[in-house]
């Protein structure tokens, strides 16, 4: 079957009603460690701060990592790469 790029980002996971209520407790217990609270408060702050700024920051997602606002398609996969090496800085 052929997908245009719409669909592919609007496609939800096709899930059972046990399987998605269980994603949504793994999910909520994934959004609420210490690490992703601080990265979510980080986020607000930098794009509070950023529309202050009078900067375009729609479709953009801040990279903890580079330190700027990128598209979402850049933001994920580790910039390309993938995920597979994502711990290991080289």
């Amino acid at each position: 079957m052929f997908y245009s790029p719409c669909d592919i980002y609007t496609m939800k996971q096709k899930l059972s009603p046990a399987a998605k209520a269980a994603k949504a407790v793994r999910d909520k217990k994934t959004a609420m460690t210490p690490a992703r609270r601080k990265k979510k408060a980080e986020n607000q702050r930098k794009r509070r701060a950023a529309v202050k700024a009078g900067k375009n920051i729609n479709g953009k997602d801040y990279d903890h990592k580079d330190g700027r606002f990128k598209s979402v398609k850049a933001n994920r996969g580790n910039d390309g790469k993938g995920t597979k090496r994502e711990s290991k800085r080289k």
